[in-house]
């Protein structure tokens, strides 16, 4: 008996699909290549990822940085990279998203996401009763004027990569070396210090609940490690 249209049920599309990517915490340049590799090499056929990671203490200075806002950096490797936005610091006990995201094929816009990463972290928060904020002129995220959380991205063949910084539960000094995303004296702030969650993973279940919502994302699948392919090829 022939098969109808109708009987045959269409697989999710790839603007429906998203995988989650636990790497744990990896060396930053590691993972800023791979990020690279897999904008570069990946097509139609490769699903939208996001990658959960916590780096190593690095300050990283995006591509309009200035110098002068690196105060004392001292013995904290300083990394010049590819995104968005001025100078920032990763350390442990911060979440890092990174955002590998078909912007054309979810008939977005780099704004878009911008805006969809900020709504993200500010309902993250408000489940632990946190009022947070981002603000037009100065992407992140904000409670009571200091910030929370930072973001930065680049796209490349109408794929973004990098993303977003999410402070939990870590040594914020460092923050102090640098005019934080290129604010002198913005005063940073962390949710272990706010009620909200108290280590990385706490924070992670929280984001990836409401991007996955906010993403459309409707085939989600959970991997760990960089994909194969890019994980063979790391130089």
């Amino acid at each position: 008996m022939a098969l109808t249209p109708t009987d045959v049920k269409e697989s999710p599309s790839l603007a429906d699909s998203l995988v989650i990517r636990q790497l744990n915490t990896m060396d930053y340049s590691q993972v800023w290549h791979a990020m690279k590799r897999f904008t570069d090499n990946r097509d139609e056929t490769i699903a939208d990822e996001l990658w959960l990671v916590e780096h190593p203490a690095v300050f990283t200075q995006g591509q309009a940085g200035k110098a002068e806002h690196l105060l004392v950096p001292g013995d904290i490797e300083v990394v010049k990279v590819d995104r968005g936005g001025q100078v920032t610091y990763h350390g442990p006990g911060q979440q890092v998203i990174y955002f590998m995201i078909n912007l054309r094929r979810k008939k977005i816009g780099v704004r878009q996401l911008v805006t969809l990463i900020e709504n993200s972290i500010v309902a993250a928060l408000a489940d632990y009763n946190i009022t947070a904020y981002a603000k037009a002129d100065a992407p992140g995220v904000y409670v009571d004027e200091k910030k929370v959380a930072s973001l930065g991205l680049r796209v490349r063949k109408g794929c973004s990569f990098h993303g977003l910084a999410i402070n939990v539960n870590m040594d914020l000094s460092p923050f102090l070396r640098i005019n934080p995303c290129g604010y002198a004296g913005l005063e940073m702030v962390q949710t272990a210090d706010l009620k909200g969650p108290q280590d990385t993973a706490s924070a992670s279940t929280a984001l990836v609940k409401h991007l996955i919502t906010l993403l459309d994302a409707t085939d989600v699948s959970y991997q760990s490690g960089l994909p194969n392919e890019i994980d063979a090829h790391h130089e």
